[in-house]
């Protein structure tokens, strides 16, 4: 479907477009881009690129799309960079886990003819790098195209497009709706899930089971990026957590005083939402 593709980062996010790019034949060429060369190596041999480059404008030249699958605060700066350097022509997308900063931070700033549309591939792990990476990461997931009033015509569907390709079912939304979304789907409760592995205390980690385990995997993420997500989506982030607080004041009354009644109604209904979802 494509001749040259350029993943700028090729960690688990990237690596992992790379692996599902190639073993699906979906692009002739496919260059992997990054500032440390060891991370380059790891990607190149376990097939997820082709080639490999230090020098962005270089992996970037002769693409006819570009990913950046890079940390959220490097995302705005390298789209730059790439615009600059790319043909028109060219689509550039991202896999950035918010969106309304960065889509608003690139609107208008890209050389005519090349094109930017955000995404975001929910899809992921607690483990991070090349090593990490897997061909079909994106196999029945869901990733997000998210185009603004300016968005050339036609970008936002090419991105769907390759998101579709490597397995994944598309969902459009403006950025701003991505965002309020993912604060209450992705965003808290990775912010739960590291709390309540921070206040268990450490002596009792040896009584530790599935129901602790299960509950705080996502508490193993990389602190530096989640940081940086939270941070960019605090408003939002701040309104689910309200909300959360509000119904955890609800349960705690009720064990204080004893009302079965209302903590099994908490209870239940929060079972209902889960088993909606499945498994």
């Amino acid at each position: 479907m494509w001749k040259n593709v350029a993943i700028i980062g090729v960690g688990l996010i990237g690596g992992s477009i790379g692996l599902a790019l190639r073993e699906r034949r979906l692009a002739k060429r496919v260059v992997g881009v990054g500032h440390r060369a060891a991370s380059l190596r790891k990607a190149k041999r376990i097939g997820a690129v082709s080639e490999t480059t230090l020098r962005l404008e270089r992996g970037v030249e002769d693409a006819d799309l570009v990913v950046v699958a890079t940390p959220i605060a490097q995302i705005v700066d390298q789209v730059r960079e790439a615009g600059v350097a790319s043909r028109p022509g060219t689509l550039i997308t991202d896999a950035g886990s918010t969106k309304a900063t960065i889509v608003a931070s690139l609107d208008g700033q890209l050389p005519d003819g090349v094109r930017f549309v955000g995404s975001h591939p929910l899809a992921g792990s607690e483990k991070s790098g090349p090593a990490a990476a897997i061909a079909d990461l994106f196999v029945g997931r869901v990733a997000v195209v998210t185009p603004c009033p300016t968005t050339a015509a036609g970008a936002a569907e090419e991105a769907a497009d390759f998101w579709s390709a490597l397995g994944a079912t598309v969902f459009m939304m403006s950025p701003e709706e991505h965002d309020a979304a993912l604060a209450s789907t992705s965003h808290l409760p990775h912010l739960i899930a590291s709390l309540l592995a921070e206040v268990t205390p450490r002596e009792d980690l040896p009584l530790t089971a599935s129901g602790w385990q299960d509950t705080t995997r996502i508490a193993a993420g990389d602190a530096e990026l989640w940081t940086q997500i939270l941070m960019d989506n605090r408003r939002n982030v701040l309104n689910s957590l309200a909300r959360f607080e509000k119904t955890m004041q609800a349960a705690r009354r009720a064990i204080e005083r004893g009302d079965a009644k209302t903590l099994r109604r908490l209870l239940t209904e929060a079972k209902a939402i889960r088993d909606a979802v499945g498994s």
